[in-house]
């Protein structure tokens, strides 16, 4: 069957339909990684967004449900030059077009990812649908472009909104260990960062994203953990105001992603939108203090504004290579430090961990 991408500035790629048939509008992002789609299919920060693979394979290993960062796939929807049919590996459980089946979501194989890439580079993030209504096919000379200009607008109109909602979990959950009490604000987190805090021996608090700031220091948190989500910062006004009560706690926090976004903003400092973002998982990113530049993770479209950050609020403490953007901040007299990146993912030879380990020594060293 055939499926149409269709973008806001009237450019349409036709290709063959993957997963559902659903009709859906969103915002269209690319992923620079070569491999772990499942873990990008299954990250919660895609919550809103159609995702683009660049890598022109996708699917060679299946579905490899361990590989999982949460419950389910999140992205509106999912865009591929070749989705493999037969995938191989020991571990596969399944394959791509089953779980987007599944999980009903929808997507387009076949088109020209390359050129696809070039456009979001150059003219910004837009927005598309993708269907399979044949009246958008360019074959239909006579009606493709009326049907096109009547959709338009409503390509231009869509917004992500707060999607943290839809991410976070219901209710608290709790990981048991003997170490440090941590309490994870869940703002759409990958499973990977509980189990990198529960790995050193921490028992992991997991709270939904609109909980109170005296309802996570009423459980007396050795430390606080703010984790990465979906979404424009500045729309979770009311986060920002219980994040502020955490910054004016001497309790100390380590915040990933959308973390660090909200931090910042509940700290005085501003935020804005990339021109295309950071999607993938071999993003060089400079450690200030030590002068080492790691091989990251990442997947945002908004970062923290340091050409107007006040010193007297926090200093950058990472850089990414490419574009000389924010990675990272430190606190000016506090016990709070963030990053943009993702260092509970493994995507080079030398990946971040470390930084759960900087934690754990904010919070007294080994337990």
């Amino acid at each position: 069957m055939k499926a149409f991408l269709i973008l806001e500035d009237g450019h349409v790629f036709e290709g063959t339909h993957i997963g559902s048939e659903r009709e859906v509008i969103s915002e269209i992002v690319f992923n620079t990684s070569m491999t772990g789609y499942t873990e990008v299919l299954t990250d919660p920060s895609y919550a809103g967004q159609a995702v683009v693979m660049t890598y022109p394979l996708i699917g060679n290993y299946g579905i490899c449900f361990r590989d999982m960062e949460s419950a389910r796939p999140w992205p509106d929807g999912y865009i591929v030059r070749e989705l493999s049919r037969m995938p191989s590996n020991f571990r596969c459980e399944g394959s791509i077009q089953d779980f987007l089946e599944k999980h009903d979501i929808p997507g387009i194989a076949g088109i020209d990812t390359r050129a696809l890439t070039k456009l979001l580079r150059e003219n910004g993030t837009m927005n598309g649908m993708i269907t399979t209504d044949e009246r958008y096919s360019t074959e239909n000379i006579s009606t493709e472009k009326i049907f096109i200009e009547e959709i338009l607008p409503r390509l231009k109109a869509y917004t992500v909104g707060n999607v943290v909602e839809r991410v976070t979990c219901a209710e608290k959950k709790v990981l048991e260990g003997n170490g440090y009490k941590v309490a994870l604000l869940d703002l759409g987190a990958k499973d990977n960062i509980a189990k990198s805090l529960h790995d050193r021996g921490c028992e992991v608090m997991i709270y939904p994203a609109h909980t109170s700031a005296e309802e996570i220091l009423a459980a007396r948190p050795d430390g606080i953990m703010l984790s990465n989500g979906p979404g424009d910062p500045k729309s979770c006004t009311q986060i920002i105001r219980e994040i502020r009560k955490l910054y004016d706690a001497e309790v100390p926090v380590f915040a990933i992603c959308l973390g660090h976004q909200l931090m910042a903003l509940a700290a005085g400092a501003d935020t804005y939108k990339l021109k295309y973002g950071h999607r993938g998982g071999n993003h060089p990113v400079k450690d200030l203090q030590t002068g080492r530049v790691y091989i990251t993770a990442q997947n945002h479209g908004y970062v923290v504004d340091t050409d107007h950050l006040d010193a007297r609020i926090a200093v950058p403490a990472f850089v990414n290579v490419n574009d000389g953007t924010n990675e990272g901040l430190q606190y000016t007299g506090k016990q709070i430090f963030t990053v943009q990146f993702h260092p509970e993912a493994c995507p080079g030879p030398q990946d971040s961990g470390y930084l759960f380990d900087r934690f754990m020594e904010m919070m007294g060293g080994d337990k």
